[in-house]
């Protein structure tokens, strides 16, 4: 997310909160990975370990799809990156959901993240409404 993207788009609140919730899911994947990397007696992973990653990749394409839907000329290109920001909140929540129940002392920031998507969300209902 280092490229450089117009100032009036970096200004967006949902550009700002989709930054925001990047940063916070990958530091809570960085301490979850901490505790859900190691391998049982039988030489199993822990599956959750999966989930971690998916909340890093799914919230680092917030902000790209909010940007190409802003950037694109014609309306159904627009509703198009929309839907994709939609499926990626809603995967991204789900997978905290599920992330709730590792074995991890990480697992008790997932609430917070769960609050950010939550206000995420209410952005997104606005934003769509103006694209």
């Amino acid at each position: 997310m280092s490229a450089q993207i117009p100032s009036h788009l970096s200004d967006l609140p949902i550009y700002k909160q989709a930054v925001q919730i990047f940063t916070l899911s990958r530091s809570i994947s960085s301490y979850l990975n901490q505790d859900l990397a190691y391998l049982y007696e039988d030489g199993k992973e822990d599956h959750n370990i999966y989930f971690s990653g998916d909340i890093v990749q799914q919230s680092e394409s917030l902000a790209p799809e909010i940007i190409n839907a802003e950037l694109q000329r014609h309306s159904d290109k627009k509703h198009k990156h929309a839907a994709s920001v939609r499926r990626l909140t809603n995967r991204l929540y789900r997978n905290c959901k599920r992330l709730e129940t590792c074995n991890s002392n990480g697992k008790d920031y997932l609430p917070l993240l769960r609050r950010e998507l939550k206000k995420f969300r209410q952005l997104q209902n606005t934003w769509m409404l103006t694209l």
